[in-house]
């Protein structure tokens, strides 16, 4: 049997992880395993973010409004065909139709990731298992462009993610995404709560 994707992203810390984070990274490469979470979220950002919105929806990165307790399900998805660990998240905003915000994250080396928007662009960052939490530490942005990963320097433009996931109970968790400008300071944020609700595993 495939051990999941995250075993050797954590490594020796993989036994560590509470059970609720167990069942979140739990797909396994290469086979359609489907994980679901749904909670509500929380989404703020300042006038930075609002004046680079354009930019954000061209790319395909971030979500572009602004709620609280927002209803949101998430998917955790696997591929037959590759490694990748698939996000697709959907926000049930009041008064609009559901926003779909879509990315695969790649293991790059060890616990270093990138995870990447539709467009290309991807965020490269760190799992780590710290304090309890499950931590997703800012290492910079890249393009994927013939195939190849090439360094994509808008840290000092765009500012640096920064991302923490708790336990709450062995189906439930918290997380927290930051954006910090090196001059605005925090310029965007999305929180919430989620609980597990359904895990499909199955073999390719």
């Amino acid at each position: 049997m495939k051990q999941p994707i995250f075993q050797s992203v954590f490594a020796d810390d993989w036994d560590k992880l509470p059970p609720v984070m167990h069942k979140h990274y739990a797909n396994r490469p290469f086979s359609n395993d489907i994980i679901t979470a749904k909670g509500k979220m929380t989404i703020e950002f300042g006038w930075f973010i609002a004046i680079i919105l354009p930019f954000l929806r061209l790319f395909g990165a971030l979500v572009p409004y602004k709620g609280e307790n927002i209803p949101v399900t998430v998917q955790f998805l696997s591929e037959p065909t590759t490694a990748a660990f698939g996000l697709k998240r959907t926000f049930y905003l009041p008064d609009k139709k559901p926003h779909i915000f879509f990315s695969r994250i790649f293991q790059i080396k060890d616990n270093e990731m990138i995870e990447f928007m539709p467009s290309g662009i991807g965020w490269r960052h760190e799992f780590l298992f710290k304090d309890n939490k499950v931590i997703l530490q800012h290492k910079g942005y890249a393009l994927r462009l013939f195939g190849k990963i090439i360094p994509f320097p808008i840290s000092l433009f765009l500012g640096k993610g920064h991302a923490e996931e708790e336990a709450l109970s062995d189906d439930q968790f918290r997380m927290r995404m930051t954006i910090t400008h090196p001059l605005f300071g925090k310029v965007y944020e999305y929180r919430g709560r989620f609980t597990i609700t359904d895990m499909t595993q199955c073999e390719a």
